[in-house]
């Protein structure tokens, strides 16, 4: 066992007496133990309350519970005279040998027997309990039970294994997110991490760390896209029109193929075969040459009823290159081939001292964040893969349930392919998946199912608290009652990251590290007015998207 940083030689705490009360009623799972309480004696009541471990003498051995339920029989209590108290336990492990020798094991060699004396757990034996057996360990907080008790996890597991984070609205999870992902970082200095953040707040919370990706600097080429993400952005997430996408299929083909070089005149690589190239090759070509291809196609066909389709097709291709809210896809004149320049940017090749990357997806129109979604998980697997696992990268998706709904009729295809083919065949490349959301239930059920590591925090939705439920061992199911009223800052981890599950509180962050939302076309004096109020004006250019920030460019004005 090795030791977890933070954790000193503690003497036990010492109360009068450490014995609780004898058991009871014991099956294979949980066990009653019923404690005598002396008049006007708080003792028990300050040192047992549900959601504590206890520990019950067996031979040599001490068996660990945990109280999920207290009663006293007949459901009354007397004030002037002694008190009999029944606690239910749930069975979690044992601890085998003293001092330097203490171990832990999840299973039970010997059970109580009726009359077994129930103590107050030792600081020793939770320490034995909660360490994690890994070169490098990684604290996050402390034990809800006993503060001293850092919670540690282990960085390697949660991210072979991804790992998710839930809880209703306001209880802290961009907040244990920003304090996970620092730590990770600080221990696995080769990690390289994407967040998928569409409410532009984890900017403050990565400071220096994060490179910072937002509508106005973000270079997004639209052939980069494959044919279906293509389709979703021209077609404005409305339901595409199957003869259009065939029509389309063909033409980004034949406009790849005829694309000679880039602006300097210097020739792509000659050592792609031409005839290869397909829709969805990611090679450049000019949306100008896709238009001309449509419109000889148009003059060919006489009076053929593929006209009408094409020239729709024409129609929307023209209007989103003309929309000013997809100049991140259309953002300049010149077309070269610099894919090279937007995967080192976005995946931080190198990192140069930030190996984060905060995507803020806010600004980027509704309808086909989906799509961008999809091109980003998708290049992250396809980096990995083809680095042959040099690159170890870690995939955040916050609001997860937006881009892999539970049902399989919402969403973009392509999106819920690329982050299941993360979440399955991921961690064989070294690509990890971490889900952010507060609505387990509205999540497909095999992503969550992929996330070996869950952090579980207030949940007060039934469908929510039934769907962590079935995620976490039958032998730890009692744990899951406590969801709906443990506090902010507060979850229940339970995993292969951590040695059993264990309620914890994250680590409180300094206020300016906390994350928090900001505009994704500036902050600070950028949006005040002399007067300190809001500049009402930069607003509407916001929201009419008429201000295009250092390219000297202004909407209609882009040719292709």
């Amino acid at each position: 066992m090795i030791k977890r940083p933070g954790v000193e030689e503690r003497r036990d705490v010492s109360f009068p007496s450490r014995v609780l009360g004898h058991v009871v009623k014991c099956n294979g799972a949980r066990a009653t133990i019923s404690a005598r309480v002396p008049i006007n004696d708080q003792t028990l009541a300050a040192t047992l309350s549900v959601g504590r471990l206890i520990s019950i003498r067996v031979g040599q051995n001490r068996v660990v519970a945990l109280v999920y339920s207290m009663h006293s029989p007949g459901e009354i209590w007397l004030e002037d005279e002694a008190n009999t108290m029944h606690f239910e336990v749930e069975l979690v492990g044992e601890i085998r040998g003293e001092g330097d020798e203490t171990k832990f094991s999840a299973g039970i060699s010997d059970y109580p027997t009726l009359g077994s004396v129930a103590h107050q757990i030792r600081t020793s034996d939770l320490d034995a309990i909660y360490s994690i057996d890994t070169s490098s360990p990684v604290n996050i907080g402390h034990l809800t039970q006993n503060s001293e008790i850092p919670s540690c996890i282990s960085a390697d597991a949660l991210l072979d294994r991804h790992f998710a984070i839930v809880g209703t609205t306001g209880v802290g999870k961009s907040t244990a997110v920003s304090l996970l992902v620092n730590r990770i970082v600080d221990v696995c200095p080769d990690l390289r991490v994407l967040v998928l953040d569409p409410h532009n707040e984890f900017a403050s919370a990565f400071k220096s760390r994060a490179h910072l990706i937002e509508t106005d600097s973000l270079d997004l080429p639209f052939w980069l896209f494959r044919l279906e993400e293509f389709a979703e952005v021209i077609f404005r997430g409305r339901p595409t029109v199957a003869e259009e996408v065939d029509m389309l299929r063909d033409l980004i083909a034949d406009a790849k193929r005829n694309f000679k070089g880039t602006a300097d005149g210097r020739p792509l690589a000659r050592k792609v075969d031409r005839s290869s190239i397909t829709s969805d090759t990611p090679v450049p070509y000019r949306v100008a040459d896709l238009l001309a291809l449509i419109d000889e196609r148009i003059g060919q066909l006489d009076g053929r009823e593929e006209k009408p389709f094409l020239r729709n097709l024409k129609q929307r291709i023209s209007s989103v290159i003309n929309d000013p809210r997809f100049r991140f896809m259309f953002s300049t004149n010149t077309i070269i081939d610099n894919l090279a320049d937007v995967i080192s940017e976005i995946f931080r090749i190198p990192g140069d001292g930030q190996p984060i990357t905060s995507f803020q997806l806010s600004g980027i129109p509704s309808e086909v964040v989906n799509a961008v979604a999809s091109v980003l998980c998708r290049m992250a697997f396809e980096i990995a893969l083809w680095s042959n696992g040099q690159m170890r990268i870690l995939v955040l998706c916050e609001e997860a349930h937006r881009y892999v709904p539970a049902d399989s009729s919402l969403g973009f295809f392509p999106t819920r392919q690329a982050v299941a083919r993360i979440a399955k065949e991921g961690r064989k490349y070294g690509v990890s998946l971490g889900v952010i959301t507060q609505r387990p239930g509205e999540l497909d059920p095999t992503i969550l199912s992929q996330c070996s590591t869950v952090f579980a925090m207030r949940l007060a939705n039934d469908r929510d608290q039934e769907i962590i439920r079935s995620a976490i061992s039958n032998s730890s199911s009692s744990t899951i009652s406590f969801l709906s009223s443990i506090g902010n800052g507060e979850a229940i981890a339970f995993g292969e990251a951590v040695a059993v599950p264990m309620r914890m509180c994250f680590e409180r962050l300094p206020k300016h590290e906390l994350p928090k939302t900001v505009s994704g076309r500036g902050v600070g004096s950028m949006l005040r007015g002399s007067d300190g109020l809001p500049d009402v004006q930069h607003i509407i250019q916001s929201m009419r998207h008429t201000e295009i920030r250092n390219t000297g460019i202004t909407p209609g004005s882009i040719v292709f």
